[in-house]
């Protein structure tokens, strides 16, 4: 195997890791990084979606303790049915849309004007998010969610399906709109996390099969590895973040990343793929 696709694999999965569930869009700076990298086509582009893979290992991983304990408890207690029956909810319109839409967003909504909107708007709407007190706030924990909450956090969550919005953004500043809590809207969209882009993957590594083989393999396995690793540091690190911060240097984020997306579609440094 090439060792300089192995570097760019690496480098795609840290990029995957630390932009997948901060509210910036995981799918522009995959963008960016592999225009620059030389890293594109059909098969780049199964191998941005199946690395997410890594990246959710890392949220199992992190919420292991309520998992498991979900899991085990699922038989007899309500709450954890709830709970589970919540996620499903919440999972269940991405699949219905994505099946039903997937193709026309990809043919028409994947360019350069649509990202660096979407970008600057998610900034907007993450502004105007933080400027309600929390003190608002009705939920404070994912257990206290009805199905009536998951089902509009889930209905949030199809917004990312256009690019450049960010499913983690979508979910988390959508779920504080709704009535969430900064943290209870920043768990739920990790669980929620968890089928939906383990449900992506498989989808697509399953639809493009044709176009994969065995000798693929160790770039797939560095691109889940490091995917891994900076996701794992990532969601660690923004759960001690949210305790004492709002998402507003985010906004600014995107606002800057937007324009960047702008400059370089502009100057041809970025060459959009179809």
């Amino acid at each position: 195997m090439d060792t300089v696709l192995l570097l760019k694999s690496a480098i795609m999965g840290i990029v995957e890791g630390l932009t997948e569930f901060l509210p910036i869009s995981s799918t522009g700076h995959l963008i960016l990084a592999g225009s620059l990298l030389n890293f594109t086509g059909t098969k780049a582009q199964v191998f941005e979606i199946a690395i997410q893979t890594g990246a959710i290992l890392a949220v199992i991983i992190v919420y292991w303790q309520k998992i498991r304990e979900t899991l085990v408890a699922l038989p007899s207690s309500r709450n954890a049915q709830r709970f589970s029956l919540n996620v499903l909810i919440a999972f269940l319109p991405a699949v219905l849309l994505g099946l039903l839409f997937g193709k026309m967003i990809k043919a028409h909504l994947f360019t350069p004007q649509v990202v660096a909107t979407t970008f600057i708007l998610g900034a907007l709407v993450i502004f105007w998010a933080e400027r309600r007190p929390q003190s608002a706030a009705r939920i404070h924990s994912v257990d206290e969610m009805t199905a009536w909450d998951a089902l509009k956090v889930g209905l949030v969550q199809c917004l990312a399906m256009i690019p450049g919005t960010s499913r983690s953004g979508a979910t988390i500043i959508g779920g504080m709109l709704l009535g969430l809590s900064r943290k209870a809207a920043t768990d739920f969209s990790f669980f929620l996390a968890i089928p939906t882009l383990i449900g992506a993957g498989v989808y697509s590594l399953y639809k493009e099969r044709a176009l994969l083989s065995a000798a693929d393999l160790p770039m797939f396995a560095v691109g889940l590895l490091f995917s891994f690793v900076s996701a794992w540091f990532c969601v660690r690190w923004l759960l001690r973040y949210i305790s004492s911060h709002s998402f507003v240097p985010f906004a600014w984020y995107r606002l800057v990343f937007g324009l960047i997306v702008l400059a370089t579609w502009l100057t041809g440094t970025v060459v959009w793929q179809e």
